[in-house]
């Protein structure tokens, strides 16, 4: 195995492409872009970013937290994506500069980029999700996904459970790798402790927490089912689509025991975690890909509620390890599983030390980065290597 060490000065040039990023969205993908971002320089790797921004005109060239990201104007969006026609030949011209391009899934703009810049460049795909809404669409797009594919070096899952549920994967055994997503640990800062002195005069004891965006996946309608049928304090942090409704829901049937804190700072969003008593996730549908913030109630040693649909939230949340799996869109399961944990504090501590014992062995953004640096050179080798032999 390679050993990497920290170098004055990089020497592989990396380019992670994706439609949107800090600080324009923010979301799962665009976390894991940023963890790749700043580790990368400790293993001798620059990593840039480019993406599409509504607050552009042209090509607009900015510098975010120590790496470079080149943002394009966006003309329009459709079906969840992104549109920019300058793209086309911005991005030829940028990927020359680069040794590999690191293309982030899905995206379906992005694969057009790749065959029309012709970069020759080795190139990596994370597949963070199968396409799940857009079914009409995704038939036609099918062709350009699987050819898309086909021509990068490498395909990286993010979990063995995605790995092994994604049809589209299972179709590429022999490129296919995984690597859990890992975020850097937080520590108590003097300002989240701040929040967290806030909250405990807000919040009087111990409490379940949802963090998230407030969509229909996210299964809050289930947690609000359970809410019905257990005494126990609920706290939802977030907005979104669903959340007019969600609080008609939470009033029609009279629950006291369900608060609503709307969007929360990322020092607030730290300060309940450390305050919760568990950490619930009722996700039901496969856009819940990951679920970055149980890597995060993890590294805060959290003992979790999910559901069971086939992706990486049941790699983070190991039931009757760091907590417990239940059947999507079973209330009666939810509230058994919540009531559970509530009985049986030393469970409940057992399962959240487990937790934070698998972030430090499998989700520090350390290690993440690191298995990145190694396919990295893997994928160059290989590429120098049928270069070498092709001459």
């Amino acid at each position: 195995m390679q050993h990497y060490h920290k170098l004055s000065e990089p020497v592989l040039k990396v380019l992670h492409v994706f439609k949107t990023y800090y600080p324009d969205t923010y979301g799962g993908i665009e976390e894991v872009i940023y963890q790749l971002a700043t580790h990368s320089a400790q293993y001798g790797i620059q990593a840039e970013v480019f993406t599409l921004s509504k607050n552009v005109s042209g090509l607009a060239d900015d510098i975010y937290d120590g790496h470079c990201v080149h943002r394009v104007k966006q003309d329009f969006e459709l079906a969840s994506t992104t549109f920019s026609m300058s793209a086309f030949r911005h991005f030829r011209k940028i990927a020359r500069d680069f040794d590999l391009i690191h293309y982030h899934f899905p995206w379906p703009v992005m694969d057009l980029l790749h065959f029309s810049a012709g970069h020759g460049k080795p190139s990596v795909v994370t597949y963070h999700s199968d396409i799940i809404k857009q079914k009409f669409l995704l038939q036609l797009y099918k062709p350009v996904q699987r050819q898309f594919l086909k021509s990068v070096q490498a395909i990286v899952a993010t979990s063995p459970n995605y790995a092994q549920s994604s049809a589209v994967l299972r179709e590429f055994p022999s490129k296919l790798s995984t690597v859990p997503i890992g975020i850097a640990p937080v520590p108590l800062t003097d300002a989240i402790r701040e929040r967290i002195r806030h909250w405990e005069n807000v919040l009087a004891g111990p409490f379940f927490l949802f963090i998230g965006a407030l969509r229909y996946y996210k299964g809050l309608d289930t947690l609000i089912e359970a809410a019905a049928s257990v005494p126990y304090p609920i706290v939802i942090a977030g907005a979104g689509s669903e959340e007019v409704r969600l609080k008609e829901a939470v009033q029609k049937k009279g629950l006291s025991n369900v608060m609503f804190v709307g969007p929360v700072s990322e020092n607030d969003k730290y300060a309940l975690l450390y305050l919760s008593y568990c950490f619930v996730f009722p996700s039901f549908t496969r856009t819940e890909a990951y679920g970055i913030v149980l890597v995060e109630a993890s590294m805060y040693g959290k003992p979790m509620i999910t559901c069971e649909i086939g992706t990486g939230t049941t790699y983070i949340n190991q039931d009757k390890e760091t907590g417990v799996v239940v059947p999507p869109q079973n209330p009666s399961a939810f509230a058994g599983a919540m009531e559970q944990l509530w009985n049986a504090p030393e469970l409940a501590k057992q399962y959240g030390h487990n937790a934070q014992q698998r972030y430090e062995r499998y989700y520090t953004a350390e290690r993440m980065m690191k298995s990145y640096a190694e396919l990295y050179n893997k994928c160059i080798n290989v590429e120098f290597s049928a270069l070498c032999d092709s001459e």
